[in-house]
């Protein structure tokens, strides 16, 4: 099974030919590899909780390259490498456009398709452990009453409490006491820290009056 520190290459590629090959050059590298004939086959495939890429055929049996793309377009969809016995420069750009990391045109250099590979599993690395802090600051967000997400954003703009409490109306007191449960609740050990995470959760800061 994938773990984290064992990262896995999807090839996706009609030519039993192309995809043994292939599979055997990503193997010797020691990176696991599960190859497919179709878009389909790929869908239908039970991905495992691991950093991953997709080598991804532009000509595919029914569902192409460019389609499977959009379809996992806004997903948690691994970073996709194209190639392409057939390329053509508007393909080309319309794959890159989307999101495409690499889009290599066959015969290429086994050096070139494996430092794409490489490229491709440290970016979805890093995204993963983005999207696993995003996923936690949430968890911890959830945690906080309606009254502390009120105050929030007076604290992380920089409001001291008595400012606070009167743009509230409520005590200088209770507004410390909010403070203090939304520090402990978030994890946060200092403002500046507390700052970062309401921005990671796209939390506004409150304006000061003018």
């Amino acid at each position: 099974m994938a773990t984290p520190d064992n990262p896995i290459v999807f090839l996706v590629d009609d030519d039993p030919r192309v995809r043994e090959a292939l599979c055997s050059l990503i193997s010797s590298v020691g990176l696991r590899v599960a190859a497919f004939g179709s878009a389909a086959e790929f869908l239908a495939f039970e991905k495992p909780d691991a950093p991953g890429c997709l080598v991804l055929d532009l000509q595919l049996p029914g569902v192409n390259g460019l389609e499977l793309q959009r379809e996992l377009a806004g997903g948690d969809a691994p970073p996709i490498i194209f190639i392409t016995g057939h390329g053509d420069i508007p393909s080309s750009v319309r794959a890159m456009k989307a999101g495409a990391i690499e889009f290599l045109s066959k015969p290429f250099g086994e050096r070139e398709l494996l430092q794409a590979i490489d490229a491709a599993l440290a970016l979805d690395g890093t995204a993963r452990l983005k999207r696993l802090e995003l996923a936690e600051l949430r968890k911890s967000y959830s945690l906080l009453t309606p009254r502390e997400r009120e105050v929030l954003p007076f604290v992380v703009a920089g409001f001291a409490n008595k400012e606070t409490a009167g743009e509230l109306g409520t005590s200088e007191i209770t507004i410390g006491v909010h403070r203090g449960q939304i520090m402990r609740k978030m994890g946060a050990r200092s403002l500046a820290e507390l700052v970062r995470m309401a921005d990671k959760l796209g939390i506004a800061q409150t304006a000061r009056p003018s």
